[in-house]
């Protein structure tokens, strides 16, 4: 969704999607609770002019375009499951689908837990780090 500088930016993840063409909408409110329901503990928000969800630092967002949309999932959950993403369009954090075909939420599950992972992992290292400097 490119703003125009026309209409103000959302307040929260409800006011992004009512800003959104119903089809776009549609796709992104089954993104959406995919996500809540694989990351619970995750804080939702607006960063970017886009809906964000912060668990351990940065989870996952998505956003609505003219012709697609993307989930930000970050480099290293994309590269992990490159076998399963060889029929969309990647680049280094970003998945971008069409709007009629929608990613699968099983698959949105599957990449929101492996981040989950990731962020856990390195809070440990950061956590595990942090005591061993005193």
């Amino acid at each position: 969704m490119k703003s125009t500088g026309k209409t103000a930016p959302a307040r929260d993840v409800d006011d992004y999607l009512a800003m959104l063409p119903e089809n776009s909408r549609a796709v992104l409110k089954r993104v959406r609770k995919t996500i809540k329901v694989a990351a619970p503990k995750a804080v939702e928000r607006i960063s970017y002019r886009m809906p964000m969800y912060n668990y351990l630092g940065m989870l996952v967002g998505f956003a609505a375009f003219k012709n697609h949309c993307s989930l930000f999932i970050g480099p290293s959950v994309i590269e992990a499951h490159k076998h399963l993403l060889k029929r969309y369009d990647t680049s280094k954090g970003t998945i971008r689908f069409p709007i009629d075909k929608p990613l699968p939420a099983t698959l949105v599950k599957k990449l929101v837990k492996a981040r989950i992972k990731d962020n856990e992992e390195r809070f440990r290292k950061r956590r595990t780090a942090s005591q061993k400097r005193r």
